[in-house]
């Protein structure tokens, strides 16, 4: 991914919350027999074995027994891209010229090496992914209410950790504009137009507001 750094994120504070905020995440591999193998996927931020390395971004997720041999998992380092709010920016929103089109976005990429984890802790990562996207609701469903039935598909799973060895997050938010118009393209996605994404505006607001 091309680097910039008027785009560059580094505080980990904000690539946590990008993961957590984000957490259907894609997962690529090169292998020796099958080269590049893909999947889509759920994904956690491991609070309890965050790492000291480039951003202290550690991740939990699952496969399939059948996909995670695809992959070979835990044989080599691998890259989950987890995306963020993204959208198209139409010249005609900056009301000025020149301007061509552009495209806002979000984006982290998290390698490293995964480690794949043994039954028990696989059933754990289920259960703690079913509590984190039921913790919405206002009576969250759990795991334990068919642990029987749990424990026998989560043997076709294989849950892993994922340590990053290296994170890479880019925001490309307009950084690059004055502040009106900055909040100019802002309206434009706020205002239920073709291509409006509210979320993607308030990361652009947002981030002007970070140091």
């Amino acid at each position: 991914m091309l680097e910039q750094e008027i785009f560059r994120v580094t505080d980990p504070g904000r690539i946590r919350d990008l993961a957590r905020a984000h957490p259907w995440a894609t997962l690529i591999s090169h292998t020796p027999d099958r080269g590049l193998v893909v999947s889509h996927l759920p994904v956690l931020v491991d609070d309890a074995h965050q790492n000291s390395g480039d951003a202290g971004c550690t991740l939990l997720g699952h496969l399939a027994r059948t996909d995670a041999r695809k992959h070979e998992l835990g044989s080599h380092e691998v890259v989950v891209v987890i995306q963020g709010p993204h959208g198209y920016i139409s010249p005609s929103w900056y009301e000025e010229t020149p301007h061509v089109p552009t495209w806002n976005f979000t984006v982290l990429h998290v390698h490293g090496r995964p480690e794949v984890l043994d039954p028990a802790d696989t059933y754990d990562v289920l259960s703690a992914t079913v509590d984190h996207f039921e913790g919405r609701l206002p009576e969250p469903w759990r795991l334990a209410r068919v642990e029987s039935y749990a424990h026998r598909i989560a043997a076709a799973v294989t849950g892993f950790r994922l340590p990053a060895t290296k994170v890479t997050a880019k925001a490309k938010l307009s950084q690059d504009e004055r502040e009106e118009i900055v909040l100019r393209l802002a309206g434009a996605l706020e205002s239920g137009r073709p291509y409006a994404v509210p979320e993607l505006a308030r990361a652009m607001r947002d981030i002007r507001r970070k140091p």
